[in-house]
């Protein structure tokens, strides 16, 4: 991988195509947000048919807009998931790096990255996992199956204080790392309400980041530029784009993003909930 210092030389490469329209890219969150029910791409919030997506799709398309996915799934999951929708850029394992054209860019900050191992075996030989698993035994746990074949971040599930759990590892000399909160899932665990995807990644890695980083590269101006979510780790990359679009089931579903999205005055919560909210999300912004 290269790092990210040098995806902001690539400005002059194959930038996409103009819109007719101000906007020219969206970044997505994939489940919950851009897939629906069972994470398909042609089902609602709730499980029956749609082709809201598919249609959105189909407008950026038709408007020259690029469409990048940002997920906390691995690489591969999201290059299979980018090439599906026919886009080149996608940013994987909650920030920690993302590709344009077949070129991929570390994200991961100050984060001393030794050339004979992954960062997630790097973290492992550090004794972390171990540490948050036993710090918050009975909440914390490994989000099986999809924890395996990671290599930027370390996934798990549960219910914690993510600030509970980075000033523990500031505590442990491991203030190089920080656990952040991808989003309530449908997953149940017992004795716990509603149930969030943790990722242990780089202190420096996040999707606003990487956001901000691939605009860069591809020579978008911050206004040009929506992103569309469900997470508060979502929501931190309004800070990177024009407009962020909030879909109705992540406050419905998570009081913490409830609670923040006032902080960002240019955060909007859509009415319609995943693919449903998305597609408000993209015609909304191209009519504008």
């Amino acid at each position: 991988m290269r790092e990210l210092r040098e995806a902001t030389r690539q400005t002059g490469r194959r930038k996409a195509e103009r819109s007719p329209v101000s906007l020219r890219c969206v970044y997505t969150d994939l489940d919950g947000t851009l897939l629906g029910a069972g994470a398909s791409l042609f089902a609602d919030h709730d499980g029956a048919f749609s082709m809201m997506q598919a249609k959105a799709l189909q407008a950026c398309e038709r408007a020259g807009v690029e469409v990048v996915i940002m997920s906390g799934r691995r690489r591969v999951q999201v290059h299979e998931d980018s090439r599906l929708i026919g886009q080149t850029s996608f940013i994987f394992e909650a920030g920690s790096a993302f590709s344009i054209d077949g070129e991929t860019f570390m994200a991961t900050g100050d984060f001393v990255h030794d050339e004979g191992l992954t960062l997630v075996e790097q973290v492992s030989a550090r004794g972390v996992p171990e540490l948050l698993l036993e710090h918050f035994n009975g909440r914390f746990e490994y989000h099986e199956p999809w924890h395996l074949d990671r290599e930027m971040s370390h996934l798990f599930r549960g219910e914690v204080d993510t600030a509970e759990a980075n000033a523990l590892l500031e505590e442990n000399g491991h203030d190089d790392l920080r656990l952040l909160d991808n989003g309530a899932i449908r997953r149940q665990m017992p004795g716990i309400e509603v149930t969030h995807v943790y990722h242990l990644v780089a202190k420096g890695a996040s999707k606003a980041n990487a956001v901000a980083a691939h605009s860069l590269a591809r020579g978008y101006a911050r206004e040009e530029t929506i992103a569309v979510g469900d997470s508060l780790e979502d929501l931190e990359s309004a800070h990177s784009v024009g407009r962020f679009f909030m879909v109705a089931n992540g406050p419905e579903r998570d009081g913490g993003v409830k609670a923040a999205l006032p902080d960002f005055a240019n955060a909007t919560v859509t009415e319609g909930r995943s693919g449903d909210g998305f597609h408000e999300a993209v015609i909304t912004s191209l009519m504008t």
